[in-house]
């Protein structure tokens, strides 16, 4: 999974932007389509994507990020509903395809999401969000091997075969090819 130091840079969170976005478009030009009612829920509901997204990111535990996706992943559905018990009346043509675009945008949202909380699943991180005694030990056995390289490259002699390689130029900070 990659790693992500706020949710405004996560694509899911992003996508849950556009949609709240395209709901504040579609009420924005076609209020009069809608009852006060359906307005405030629909307007709730596209919200509370990217809301709950922010605070799960937010949340210390795994289990509570968990949470606050599958949470989210709601609210999309929710979106989604509104949007299918309307759409196909026959007042409902001008706003159509901006009604579709906004379905598009929760279905998105909700595949990422399901995809999010498979990967987090499936993890190494466990409890609050750390990395568990094996895959810390293998992370750190990594990047010892990986330093030990960089420097062994970076201390090669001129005569040594491997010095013009692209791998030990990196290591001393030149161009990979000259």
């Amino acid at each position: 999974m990659a790693s992500y130091e706020c949710f405004e840079d996560l694509p899911v969170w992003q996508e849950a932007a556009r949609l709240y976005n395209r709901v504040l478009d579609l009420m924005a030009a076609h209020a009069a389509l809608f009852s006060p009612g359906y307005r405030g829920q629909i307007d709730r509901a596209a919200l509370s994507v990217s809301n709950n997204i922010a605070e799960g990111f937010e949340r210390m535990t795994t289990a509570e990020l968990l949470t606050f996706i599958e949470i989210s992943r709601g609210s999309a559905g929710e979106t989604k509903s509104m949007i299918a018990i309307v759409i196909a009346r026959p007042e409902m043509a001008p706003a159509r395809p901006l009604m579709q675009e906004i379905r598009d945008c929760a279905d998105s949202c909700v595949r990422q999401m399901t995809g999010w909380i498979a990967s987090i699943e499936g993890g190494s991180v466990q409890g609050k969000r750390h990395l568990t005694g094996p895959q810390k030990l293998e992370r750190k056995s990594r990047e010892s091997a990986r330093s030990f390289r960089s420097e062994w490259l970076n201390s090669l002699k001129p005569e040594h075969p491997l010095y013009a390689s692209p791998e030990a130029r990196i290591a001393r900070g030149e161009a990979p090819y000259a």
